[in-house]
C-alpha cells in the first residue's frame, strides 16, 4: 500500500498553521466513539493495523531474508495513534468512512507498533486535502478545525473510560495527528491521565520549547534522553544531511520567540545512531516522491510491503543556523551492493521542494527504533508505578 500522492504533499500545510486560530463553527454533532465502526483500528479485529507487516531484511553483501512481524502474545500497554493529512474526501472536513487512504497510512505508520501494545486507532473528521489546496492557493480556510481536535478529544476520553484498564499508552502521531496530540497533551492538568502516558512520539511536527524546557508545547513532559525513561516526548521532523532546511522552511524553524524544535533522535537513545533501524516502503512511499531505486541492481525486488537495509541508513539531531531536525545520511560503501538512493524527498512537477525535507518518510526512517522504544519505555513506565505504588 501507498500513501495517496496528494496526502504526503499537503500534510505540512496543516502542520506549519500549528498555533494558527481556527474559524469558529457551530458545536459539531459528536462522534459515538462506542461504535466500533468509528475507529480506524482496534485491537483483536481484522483492520488496517492487522495488515501484513513482513519486511525483507537485506544485508550489507546483498543476501536477504524475509522476517514476518510476530506481536506479542499478550501486550502489556496500549498505542493511541492519529493519522495525518490523508483524506481525499471533497468537503473541507472529512467524513467518518475509513477510505483507502486512511487504511493505507495506518497500514504504514501503525500497524507495526502492535508487535508490543494493542492499537487503538481513532477516525476524526480531519481537515482534508481538499481545505488545505484551497488555502495553498490563498483562499480562506474553510475546515473547522476545532471539531477535528473535539472528535479526538472525545475518542481519547473514550478510550480512557472504557478500554485502559490501568496500562500505560504510548500516544503516537504524524503531522496533523501530531497536532492533535499537542493540543490533547497541553490541555492535559489531570495527574491521573498524566501518569497512564508511557510517552508520546508526536513525529513530523514542529514541537517548540524553549532552551530550557520550561516553556513552549506542553513543557510538562520532558524531551526523552534515555531509552528507559517514561513520561517524556520524542519529537523531530526529518531532512537530508546534506540538504538541511533552507531559510523558509516548512519545518525545523521554530515560530515562537526564544523558541527550538524539539528533536530526539530515536536511534541515539537505543545507542546506534550511526546505523538506525530504517522500515522502508519497499516501493517507495507515494507518487509525490521519486521512485524507489532497485535495492540491490540486478536482483529481483522485495515481494513484501517493506525492507530493512541495516547499517546502510544513519541519523543524527542538528541544530544549527537556527534550525532543528533529524538529519538522515546514507551510509555509502563501494564494497555494499545496496543502493544509496532513498526515496523520501517531495517532488512537484520534477522539482524537489527543499522546504519539505523528508517529511514524507519521518517515521520510515528510524520505524523499528520507534517499536523498539515503546517496549523499554513501558518497562521503565511499569517498574516507576510499581515504585509508587
Amino acid at each position: 500500500m501507498k500513501y495517496a500522492l496528494a496526502s504526503m504533499l499537503m500534510t505540512a500545510g496543516l502542520a506549519m498553521s500549528a498555533h494558527a486560530q481556527q474559524p469558529s463553527a457551530a458545536p459539531a454533532v459528536p462522534v459515538d466513539y462506542a461504535n466500533n465502526a468509528n475507529w480506524l483500528c482496534l485491537p483483536d479485529r481484522f483492520d488496517a493495523c492487522a495488515s501484513d507487516q513482513s519486511v525483507t531484511v537485506i544485508e550489507a553483501d546483498g543476501a536477504s531474508r524475509v522476517e514476518p512481524l510476530v506481536p506479542d502474545a499478550d501486550p502489556a500497554f496500549d498505542c493511541f495513534y492519529v493519522y495525518p493529512t490523508v483524506s481525499l474526501d471533497p468537503t473541507p472536513n472529512s467524513d467518518m468512512i475509513a477510505g483507502a487512504e486512511e487504511m493505507s497510512v495506518a497500514h504504514a505508520q501503525a500497524a507495526r507498533f502492535r508487535q508490543h501494545c494493542k492499537v487503538y486507532a481513532p477516525l476524526y473528521r480531519q481537515v482534508t486535502l481538499a481545505a488545505l489546496r484551497d488555502v495553498m492557493a490563498g483562499k480562506p480556510l474553510t475546515a473547522d478545525g476545532a471539531m477535528a481536535y473535539g472528535d479526538v478529544k472525545a475518542a481519547w476520553e473514550h478510550y480512557l473510560a472504557n478500554d485502559n484498564e490501568g496500562p500505560g499508552v504510548v500516544l503516537i502521531g504524524h503531522s496533523q495527528g501530531s497536532r492533535m496530540l499537542g493540543q490533547l497533551l497541553n490541555e492535559m492538568t489531570d495527574p491521573a491521565q498524566r501518569d497512564l502516558i508511557i510517552s508520546a512520539m508526536p513525529i513530523g511536527y514542529n514541537v517548540e520549547r524553549s532552551a530550557d524546557g520550561t516553556r513552549g508545547d506542553y513543557p510538562w513532559m520532558p524531551a526523552c534522553t534515555s531509552a528507559d525513561q517514561a513520561g517524556c516526548v520524542i519529537g523531530y521532523v526529518t531532512f537530508r544531511e546534506e540538504m538541511p532546511p533552507p531559510a523558509q522552511t516548512r519545518f525545523g524553524r521554530a515560530t515562537g520567540e526564544g523558541m527550538n524544535v524539539l528533536c530526539v533522535n530515536p536511534a541515539a537513545l537505543l545507542g546506534h545512531a550511526e546505523s538506525a533501524n530504517a522500515i522502508l516502503a519497499a516501493n517507495g512511499i507515494s507518487s509525490s516522491s521519486n521512485p524507489q531505486a532497485d535495492w540491490v541492481e540486478g536482483e529481483p525486488q522485495p515481494t513484501t510491503n517493506f525492507v530493512s537495509v541495516p547499517g546502510l541508513v544513519g541519523t543524527r539531531c542538528v541544530n544549527e543556523n537556527g534550525a532543528s531536525y533529524l538529519a538522515m545520511n546514507v551510509n555509502a560503501d563501494p564494497a555494499d551492493p545496496r543502493t544509496d538512493t532513498i526515496a523520501g524527498d517531495v517532488i512537484v512537477a520534477g522539482q524537489r521542494l527543499p522546504d519539505w525535507g523528508l517529511h514524507l518518510i519521518d517515521m520510515p526512517v528510524v520505524m523499528g527504533d520507534l517499536v523498539a522504544l515503546t517496549e523499554r519505555q513501558y518497562a521503565a513506565w511499569a517498574e516507576g508505578r510499581s515504585a509508587r505504588e
